[in-house]
């Protein structure tokens, strides 16, 4: 018979497992979350690199914002600022090779938007 104050058996393994998918997704959206670092770098490596060409393609980012949002993809490794001296001073910022390890992940969450989108028009 089973007393009242036991605590059902829990999956040790299944909970070390959860812990690491969540600990992994953290460390993602940290890195690469919010609404624009994503979309910052896809309009990159579409060959937008100078500061004024981003602000155009990623619709609706601040000045204030998208500088915020530059250098914390520098810092993790993302991308590289690129300042030539000369008349004028220009200033690019290109796509550093760790970048490339999005792709896979960008692909994913184009297809399901697409796809997320399809679904909604079609309730609508």
């Amino acid at each position: 018979m089973e007393k009242q104050n036991e605590t059902p058996e829990v999956n040790k393994e299944f909970t070390q497992e959860c812990n690491t998918i969540l600990t992994a997704v953290s460390d993602a959206l940290y890195v690469i979350g919010g609404k624009w670092k994503l979309m910052i770098i896809i309009a990159m490596a579409r060959g937008n690199n100078r500061f004024s060409e981003l602000q155009r393609q990623v619709k609706g980012i601040s000045a204030r914002v998208l500088s915020s949002e530059l250098k914390d993809l520098e810092l993790n490794g993302f991308i590289i600022k690129k300042v030539a001296v000369g008349y004028p001073v220009t200033i690019e910022y290109e796509l550093l090779p760790y970048s490339h390890t999005l792709e896979e992940l960008v692909g994913a969450m184009t297809r399901w938007g697409i796809q997320h989108r399809e679904k909604i028009k079609n309730e609508g």
